[in-house]
């Protein structure tokens, strides 16, 4: 990852003040060089009066100096409060939506299980079929933390995730394999138009959480007998990598907002297929970590396509 320089890890407020000394320092070093600015060669001041106007601009340059200070770091306060006010309301909503997430599978779980202990002469095929979905909702919550945990990585400790050379076209034949069975079952055909041996420096598990994330969307949503293509574009730092299908597509209003964490088209749907909501918001938070931009949108042949970059 790149190092940040000393001008990014400037404040808003700073930055400002910085640039506006700049500009008056500028002028004070031009001023004492040329005594006109019609001369075209350095001339030292032969008049007191020009020394008198020298002092008196860097009097008010230090006035302003003052005043712009007190107001950049006022700027600084307001912008710091705004920030965390808008923290605390996404850190208040995602509470809200991960507790949301938890209570079904959790009370499924404790209806299930208490069925069982309080008829301790249930028949076995009614257990079996208790147990059975006892087991997929500890599934599902087992899913959720997963990502839960995948995006706190991200989000918290980016710096401790490990960066390797990763053999990225090997890496989405092996998903392709892995999901082939979820594929034919819905009679579906995937292309893999990606050229041999692309090869990225990043996080192997996280490259992987875009790709399979990525498929595993399409697979559920795309709709049967529909094709998924996979294809990219090298350019000059990065591939260009386009993930697009034949399917019903999105609501264009519904585009902006695939990547919000917990955020569904069809909630009841959704669940019902085992989603957490968090894969495509685990798939923008990678991409960009890995100093790439995705977007998503409605092919114009029909289908969902998402067009995003990856540096090598």
């Amino acid at each position: 990852m790149k190092h940040k320089t000393p001008l990014r890890k400037l404040s808003e407020g700073r930055k400002m003040f910085a640039s506006v000394m700049v500009v008056f320092a500028v002028y004070a070093v031009i001023f004492i060089l040329f005594e006109d600015y019609d001369r075209k060669r350095l001339q030292p001041f032969d008049e007191v009066s020009d020394w008198h106007l020298l002092l008196f601009s860097l009097v008010v340059m230090a006035g302003l100096a003052l005043l712009l200070h007190r107001y950049a770091r006022r700027m600084d306060q307001r912008i710091s409060r705004e920030q965390m006010a808008r923290q605390n309301e996404m850190r208040r909503q995602l509470t809200q939506n991960i507790a949301h997430e938890l209570k079904t599978p959790v009370a499924s779980i404790l209806g299930y299980t208490e069925t069982i202990l309080d008829n301790p002469d249930i028949g076995q095929a009614t257990q079996l079929q208790f147990i059975r979905r006892t087991h997929d909702q500890a599934r599902r919550l087992t899913s959720l933390l997963h990502d839960i945990s995948t995006l706190n990585r991200m989000d918290y400790a980016p710096h401790m995730l490990n960066m390797e050379r990763v053999e990225l076209s090997a890496l989405v034949a092996d998903i392709i394999e892995e999901t082939r069975l979820a594929a034919e079952t819905k009679q579906m055909t995937v292309n893999n138009y990606l050229p041999k041996h692309i090869h990225i420096n990043g996080n192997w598990g996280l490259i992987y959480s875009i790709f399979r994330n990525l498929m595993d969307n399409a697979i559920n949503y795309a709709g049967p007998d529909t094709t998924v293509s996979i294809s990219a574009r090298e350019q000059q730092d990065h591939w260009a990598f386009c993930f697009s299908d034949n399917g019903s597509g999105v609501p264009d209003e519904h585009l902006p907002r695939l990547f919000e964490r917990f955020y569904r088209l069809d909630k009841g749907r959704s669940r019902a297929l085992g989603g957490t909501g968090l894969g495509l918001a685990i798939v923008k938070n990678a991409v960009q970590l890995h100093g790439g931009s995705i977007a998503a949108g409605n092919a114009a042949g029909g289908g969902l396509c998402f067009n995003f970059t990856l540096k090598k």
